[in-house]
């Protein structure tokens, strides 16, 4: 069956953490609610709104940030351009006054602790991750809008198909890694220049080059920023920020005020393993500290999960020379092929599949696109993105206290190394004498997801978040 082509801003979206699921695709939601009741002409009828969180929504959205997104989103915010620095001034703002302004435009009154309803014992059946707005009017009429967010920021109202960039006709239609493979054969093709060619059946290719540069600059500013920011992250567990102090103790102490130069110093460290070993942890600690802040990241696929991506394109760039735009550009259009061929026949949501869905899939993702920015054929991808998923088959999704912090912030440091290690592999091996495919991967991983018990997905209700006791503060 073939599905809705996806683009490389479907799978790279720009938005604020701490999670795709359950922060950007709700606030995404509420903004859909808002388009939907004014496309009705009765935005300024509306006398109030409630919100019904399921599933793994109510079990773990304190922990994600799922009631803030959802009164941003009502109040017409874009999770794009809105300002990181003033969401707890906002939020405090609505709980102190008991009001919102819808689309920044309608006062209603509104109370979060009374309007937001965790329902934690009720699932609907589509996806575990769903949301119902609860919607009234000066006419007396009443309404419910129930969306579910599917994972890497896509949303699905309630009876729609698809979540992607629908009712575009690509010149090489891919749902499965033979078929990208039988393309790149056919055409001669890289994978990235395949792709470059299907994001032309939506926008011009200078404005595809600006896109993706954009993403890059967002990635190189969070993890900038996360490398150069101490303190503790918000939530209650008291973790400690470790990028900055790890940031600070291989550059002897000596600061480095613009990422240019930052970067040039690391450079200039040396490339021995334990060197890089160290720089790669550090990036991807730094964009998962940022993301657990409500920092503004890159899904790649998943906030969860942010941070694999950019680490292993920052070990590129700093230590083998991939610092010309157009090696930036050939490693995320590669690495977003990659991502939609999961989105496609398996999942990215760790609701649905666990963290191999987000860690698993981001690893493999980061694994093509290295591979193929060191030269490696299109079966040498394809068989770095395999290696790496295989290895992380199984891999649940356990937060402790619902926040994306423990064990997911480290987490990011493992795939990105299995990223490169798995690179390493395809690039010194026979692709032709390989035993596992991508697509048999692909099949494993969602067979795996449907057999994997709940509690393992993104829940909080086994696992370390189990085990680990902890006293987080009243909500």
């Amino acid at each position: 069956m073939a599905h809705e082509p996806i683009s490389v801003f479907d799978i790279f979206k720009i938005g604020i953490g701490p999670s795709s699921s359950h922060t950007l695709g709700p606030w995404r939601a509420a903004q859909q609610f808002l388009h939907a009741v004014d496309a009705s002409g009765k935005l300024s009828m509306v006398t109030n709104v409630k919100v019904l969180l399921y599933g793994s929504l109510a079990k773990t959205g304190h922990g994600h940030g799922t009631d803030i997104a959802v009164q941003l989103g009502l109040c017409g915010d874009d999770p794009v351009t809105f300002d990181v620095n003033q969401i707890t001034s906002k939020i405090d703002d609505i709980r102190r006054h008991k009001k919102i302004l819808l689309s920044g435009q309608y006062e209603i009154v509104f109370d979060p602790l009374e309007d937001i309803d965790f329902l934690f014992e009720e699932s609907l059946p589509f996806h575990p991750n769903a949301l119902t707005f609860l919607v009234s009017f000066t006419d007396g009429d009443q309404q419910a809008f129930t969306y579910y967010s599917i994972g890497g920021g896509f949303v699905v109202q309630e009876g729609e198909t698809h979540a992607g960039s629908a009712g575009v006709d690509l010149p090489f239609p891919i749902d499965t890694a033979r078929q990208l493979l039988q393309w790149c054969i056919k055409t001669g093709y890289s994978i990235s220049e395949l792709v470059m060619e299907n994001e032309g059946a939506w926008r011009p290719e200078e404005v595809t080059r600006e896109g993706v540069m954009k993403i890059w600059q967002v990635m190189k500013e969070c993890t900038y920023r996360g490398c150069h920011t101490t303190g503790e992250l918000p939530g209650g567990l008291r973790v400690a920020r470790r990028a900055a102090a790890l940031n600070k103790r291989l550059l002897k102490g000596k600061p480095y005020q613009d990422y240019s130069s930052w970067i040039t110093a690391i450079r200039e460290g040396g490339n021995d393993f334990a060197y890089t070993l160290d720089w790669v942890s550090c990036f991807a600690l730094a964009v998962n500290e940022e993301n657990a802040s409500f920092g503004r990241v890159v899904t790649a696929p998943t906030n969860g999960a942010a941070g694999v991506i950019p680490a292993v394109l920052q070990y590129y760039i700093t230590f083998c020379n991939g610092f010309k735009d157009t090696q930036i550009l050939q490693f995320l259009l590669t690495a977003s092929e990659i991502g939609s061929i999961f989105k496609k026949r398996s999942t990215i949501s760790a609701a649905m599949g666990g963290c191999q869905a987000e860690i698993g899939v981001s690893s493999a993702m980061a694994a093509a696109a290295l591979t193929e920015c060191l030269g490696g054929s299109q079966r040498q991808v394809l068989m770095a993105a395999e290696i790496a998923m295989e290895h992380h088959l199984g891999l649940t999704c356990d937060p402790i206290g619902g926040l994306v912090q423990v064990p997911c912030i480290e987490r990011n440091t493992m795939g990105a190394i299995k990223a490169i290690t798995a690179s390493q592999l395809a690039l010194q091996s026979n692709p032709e004498l390989a035993k596992v495919s991508l697509d048999a991967v692909v099949k494993t991983m969602w067979e795996t997801a449907l057999d994997m018990n709940s509690k393992y997905k993104e829940t909080s209700d086994g696992g370390l978040a189990v085990n680990i006791p902890i006293s987080l503060p009243e909500c």
